[in-house]
């Protein structure tokens, strides 16, 4: 019997609960700086005079309180418009407390975003923000699920736009280069001062923050789409006319979620970037070759693995004749060749790193074309690959069962005539079919037959308002109609529960910190190291606090929404004695046993990420953060460690490897020991 509540004494030597957050912070802060190697991706700013210090605290303060006493409202109006005053407390604060300062002239803009936010204070305090129905260049805000931090976009508001219209608008999405200087401050000066490379007319632009620098993979993923559904539910857009655009990093960025995310879009216009790691990178020239997981991992982000995909979503490429980022479209050129397909690419002649002038015409010329027709919602045919069950929709198609993860999955699924659906797959055990009320083109007079890889089977019937559901499976070689037996008993990966470690942090996540007495071990020195280092590497690389608890203080109920990221072992965390039980994992005196390996746990650490046995639905992380570790290009930001591993701690950590890895692997379709 699971207890709800976990309870556990705080040694003597803890510091504390009185002590405000800040404090830990700092301690924090100063910790992992002294135990982590390398430098943050932000780089340093210049340093604050002491005047100047002095007068953005007094500026600060009032917007400080202004933000408390909003927060203490209890009006929905002003709960809704909060995010949109606190991203310019943040912004200041952030380029203060952590010396983002990086020009003399971003002081003046300091001041200047103080008292934009003093005056959307003002304003929301009368119960008003006409900041949502001005037109041209806007900023906004919300607050993001992972870690309730309020993240900044901006926005391109049409002049045709009215709050009172009911006329749905075209929206573009722009996905920004890399500057290792873009902190907060400096992202929404330029977004109150500039369109960006393009503004079609009748048209918003969404610029996410993508969270600073990580190609809008990860968080900066997450970042893009709670953007888009935060613009959506703000104004009046048409859904079957959002464009995915971007240049340089933006431009890998777009690659990576135009073909993972093909359905979502109307168009792609990808401009120079990378579209994979080992290639762009020369990972095969260099001595250290890849390990093999480190291989099938790169199958989560790169592009050309995924190019059948761009069978439904035109896509315009872009690349500077002289620019060596030509290669990104190159290899996609490729993959596409390799399905029957040829890219559009457009080239800059002579051009290097940067639109042509005449390429950036054209470029929208059929960028304007296709979206302004708008997308199909419900195709005829679907085409689709994946290797991972993070990625399992296509329009009308959706993966719910694969034989082996980061193996290619695919289906080809046609609706042949009014009644006839047939559907060929390769690697997929079980898959849904669904179409919304008012999109099903099946006769509803018939019950549809579905040929599924040579087998006939019945489908359910198309109901009358035009809506369409039916779910496959697969028992050993024959398919059958309905979901899969015990689905709710047996552990099974399936959509948002498929790994690897780092997919735990693109949703809601609590760190639960160890309140037992550390040892002197190697191992817990590790624990504590690597504690820290996901702690601070969060706010540097995803620009957010993550949320953190001690397991003293946990409570079950609260944290139902979260993924439980979990570091020390069963003496000193009592969250982690709890589970043990239920984990593929055991520990026996001062021995880890891992199927038929055994460490001892004085210089071993075990890490993994498994779905949570108190909490379905969700995972439990074992002493891990995100695992890439590199500062230098974007292309190294994968995954660098599969759903378990054992760390050795005689070998130092470094940018690349967290120690020692004498053990690593995935877990099968059953989140068993095997794959």
């Amino acid at each position: 019997m699971l207890d709800n509540r976990i309870r556990f004494q705080l040694p003597r030597f803890m510091i504390p609960h009185r002590f405000k957050r800040g404090f830990f912070t700092a301690v924090l802060a100063i910790l992992s700086f002294i135990v982590v190697d390398g430098q943050g991706l932000m780089e340093r700013g210049i340093a604050i005079p002491r005047e100047t210090q002095t007068s953005l605290a007094e500026s600060l303060q009032p917007l400080e309180e202004a933000v408390l006493l909003i927060k203490q409202q209890e009006d929905p109006f002003v709960a809704a418009y909060e995010p949109d005053v606190s991203i310019y407390l943040k912004a200041v604060q952030t380029a203060v407390e952590h010396n983002e300062f990086h020009y003399e002239k971003q002081f003046e803009v300091a001041d200047r975003l103080i008292q934009t936010g003093l005056a959307r204070a003002a304003h929301l305090l009368n119960g008003k923000a006409p900041w949502a129905d001005q037109t041209g260049l806007v900023v906004r805000g919300y607050r993001s699920k992972l870690d309730d931090s309020i993240q900044p976009y901006g926005l391109v508001v049409p002049e045709t736009y009215q709050s009172t219209g009911n006329d749905a608008h075209r929206m573009d999405i722009w996905l920004h280069g890399r500057d290792n200087r873009l902190t907060e401050l400096k992202f929404i000066d330029q977004r109150e001062r500039s369109k960006g490379q393009f503004a079609p007319q009748n048209t918003f632009v969404l610029h996410p923050y993508g969270r600073f620098c990580n190609a809008f993979k990860f968080g900066g993923e997450v970042d893009v789409f709670e953007a888009k559904e935060h613009v959506q539910g703000q104004y009046s857009i048409d859904t079957s006319r959002v464009a995915m655009r971007g240049f340089s990093m933006g431009g890998a960025g777009c690659w990576h979620l135009a073909v993972h995310h093909s359905d979502q879009w109307v168009v792609a216009a990808p401009g120079a970037g990378f579209s994979e790691s080992a290639h762009y990178l020369g990972l095969w020239k260099k001595d250290k070759k890849p390990n093999w997981f480190e291989t099938k991992l790169w199958r989560l982000y790169d592009a050309d693995e995924y190019a059948l995909n761009l069978f439904h979503l035109p896509t315009v490429a872009y690349s500077g004749g002289a620019d060596k980022q030509i290669q990104a479209a190159r290899m996609m050129e490729i993959a596409l060749q390799d399905e029957g397909m040829e890219l559009a690419h457009i080239i800059g002649p002579d051009t290097g790193h940067r639109y042509h002038p005449d390429s950036k015409k054209e470029i929208e010329n059929r960028v304007d074309l296709v979206a302004n027709a708008g997308k199909r919602k419900v195709p005829a045919k679907v085409r689709m690959t994946t290797y991972t069950l993070k990625y399992p929709d296509m329009h009308w198609v959706h993966l719910e069962g694969l034989n082996q993860h980061w193996e290619k999955a695919l289906v080809n699924a046609e609706i042949k005539d009014s009644h006839t659906v047939v559907i060929e797959t390769k690697n997929v055990t079980a898959l849904s079919l669904a179409m919304d009320a008012g999109e099903c083109p099946l006769d509803a007079g018939h019950t549809p037959g579905i040929l599924i890889d040579g087998q006939s089977l019945e489908g359910a019937n198309v109901l009358s308002d035009k809506s369409w559901n039916v779910t496959l499976h697969k028992e050993g070689d024959i398919w059958r109609t309905g979901k899969q037996g015990n689905a709710g008993v047996n552990l099974k990966k399936r959509p948002g529960l498929q790994g690897p470690i780092d997919d735990a942090f693109m949703d809601r996540f609590v760190i639960v910190t160890p309140s037992g007495r550390m040892r002197r071990s190697k191992s817990d020195r590790w624990i504590r190291r690597e504690q820290f280092r996901l702690q601070k590497e969060w706010r540097e690389q995803f620009r957010g606090e993550p949320l953190s608890i001690s397991d003293g203080d946990f409570n079950i109920s609260d944290w139902k929404d979260a993924h439980w990221v979990l570091f020390g072992n069963p003496e000193t965390n009592l969250l982690i004695k709890q589970i043990l039980p239920y984990l593929p994992i055991q520990w026996r005196g001062n021995e880890i046993i891992f199927g038929e390996h055994r460490f001892d746990d004085q210089r071993f650490v075990p890490v993994m990420v498994f779905p949570n046995p108190m909490n379905p639905g969700k995972y439990i992380v074992l002493n891990s953060g995100f695992t890439f570790r590199g500062y230098g290009s974007n292309a190294t930001q994968v995954p660098r460690l599969p759903d378990y591993a054992v760390i050795d701690t005689n070998v130092r950590p470094n940018t690349e490897v967290p120690g020692g890895i004498p053990l690593a692997g995935f877990f099968n379709e059953e989140w068993q020991l095997g794959y």
